[in-house]
């Protein structure tokens, strides 16, 4: 059974940074696909940012040369770096664990950008 937690959500300010994590349980994590999504109030859940077994990354366009995901296999977590944060990324953000086509989630932590 897999399990992801997040962390590392809060109020950030404009221009500001804030990084969150999401450890997982279990033994899976090494050679699964992980991912950021984030849901703001009345849109649907996107993807934000992934990140292979193999440590080949994706951004959403939204947050090219704004954000970083990065995973640590010893720790059995992956990080979310946010910078010059921006009012529209106020979200739920999610954790995402894809393996042989199943998807595990994260209970989602709140990230909100305001002054």
């Amino acid at each position: 059974q897999v399990q992801l937690v997040e962390s590392g959500g809060g109020l950030g300010q404009p221009g500001g940074s804030l990084r969150l994590s999401c450890a997982a349980s279990g033994s899976i994590f090494t050679v699964a696909g992980m991912g950021w999504y984030r849901q703001a109030p009345g849109k649907e859940r996107e993807l934000v940012a992934s990140i292979t077994s193999g440590g080949i990354s994706y951004l959403a366009d939204s947050v090219k040369g704004r954000f970083t995901i990065s995973r640590d296999n010893g720790k059995n977590t992956v990080y979310l770096e946010m910078n010059a944060l921006k009012a529209e990324d106020t979200a739920v953000y999610y954790c995402n664990l894809n393996r042989g086509g199943r998807d595990w989630w994260g209970q989602g932590t709140q990230v909100t950008v305001s002054s």
